[in-house]
């Protein structure tokens, strides 16, 4: 009944954004032109980091033959050899979580400020939201490498666990010049988390709230369902839709659909699934597109066409965390040479065919 009511009143609709967010081609304006600057020195480093985050290998079999002969100095200097440039790279990989959590403050400066709501922000400063679309979508491609490289947190636990023994035997190392016990402390912190980049993110809004006790919580958490919902209407308006010139954008605004949602869980102090969220979890269905679960978490286009609503969307979300709890449990198996988990699939393919297709919410075929 309070559905109809909904209906019938328009409510809802009149007060819900309706707008193309023009995630292609969107230019900055004079306006726009400081923080767009700012920010694009960030995110054109981006894809290299996940060139290099992809092409990280690890040096778990060099680790593996010093810790079982210490006493052979070639083989332990071997290992050392083999990991030093690795923690340097996984010091850049931080170093740029840095960079971006800043670049997230400037963009939530300029769309959160009054006294244009975040719909006019988010309409009128189309530049500064693509970017703010494109952080989130690297969020997640590079948390999703990440969980799939338990080598990361070997190689890091080993480096100090070395530098620690050397640190008691007096020995004085170069590299220290470059990552210290304190940096050395801090991007541990950073890479026990299973989601490093989200959680980066998360931290940066919810400081970034904090301390700006003058800007109302509501015009952040606004910003954010503000920019789910327009993903969901431009997704689901053919008229929107048919504007994108690749399938791939797409898949970009699904993903930042993702993105922004679990933000929003982590920041809003009711989540994204109290009845008092703006972000409606009982939408009627997008309408048919072409992709995959893989297309969405991975940005891999699929093959079957599938009918997506925010029930399966935050399903999506709940595989996100399945795999991060389970990211976690891959770093007791240290060394082991057993390559059953290495990709994190085993979860993956349970949640996709126990839960999807066993409960109805997917049909099978459409993992075929």
């Amino acid at each position: 009944m309070g559905n109809l009511l909904k209906v019938l009143t328009c409510t809802e609709l009149e007060q819900g954004p309706n707008f193309f967010l023009d995630f292609e081609n969107a230019q900055a304006t004079e306006g726009e032109r400081e923080v767009w600057d700012q920010v694009n020195a960030v995110l054109q480093d981006s894809e290299s980091i996940l060139t290099g985050l992809q092409a990280y290998k690890g040096a778990g079999q060099e680790i593996r033959d010093a810790i079982q002969n210490p006493n052979d100095m070639t083989l332990q200097e071997r290992a050392w050899n083999s990991v030093c440039p690795l923690v340097i790279k996984l010091k850049k990989f931080y170093s740029f979580s840095l960079r971006l959590e800043e670049a997230l403050r400037s963009l939530l400066t300029s769309l959160t400020c009054p006294p244009l709501t975040p719909t006019q922000h988010l309409e009128r400063e189309q530049a500064l939201a693509k970017q703010f679309a494109e952080i989130l979508h690297f969020t997640l491609r590079f948390d999703e490498l990440k969980m799939r490289i338990p080598a990361i947190q070997n190689d890091f636990s080993y480096y100090r666990r070395t530098i620690s023994r050397n640190r008691i035997n007096n020995m004085n190392l170069d590299i220290e010049n470059e990552v210290n016990n304190e940096m050395a402390n801090r991007m541990s912190l950073f890479y026990a988390e299973a989601t490093p980049m989200l959680k980066t993110l998360s931290t940066a809004t919810t400081n970034f709230v904090s301390e700006n006790k003058t800007l109302p919580l509501e015009n952040t958490t606004d910003c954010l369902s503000t920019m789910a919902s327009v993903c969901k209407v431009m997704l689901e308006t053919p008229e929107y839709s048919s504007r994108f010139n690749s399938e791939d954008t797409l898949l970009f605004c699904m993903r930042v659909m993702v993105g922004v949602i679990i933000l929003y869980d982590h920041v809003h102090p009711n989540g994204a699934f109290n009845k008092s969220s703006k972000i409606d979890v009982r939408a009627p269905p997008l309408r048919s597109c072409r992709g995959s679960i893989d297309g969405v978490i991975g940005n891999r286009a699929g093959s079957q066409s599938f009918r997506l609503d925010w029930n399966q969307m935050f399903i999506f979300i709940f595989i996100i965390k399945i795999r991060a709890i389970y990211s976690k449990l891959l770093v007791t198996d240290k060394y082991s040479r057993s390559p059953h988990i290495m990709n994190g699939s085993v979860p993956y393919i349970a949640v996709k065919f126990k839960i999807f297709t066993d409960s109805g919410f997917w049909p099978r075929e459409n993992f075929s």
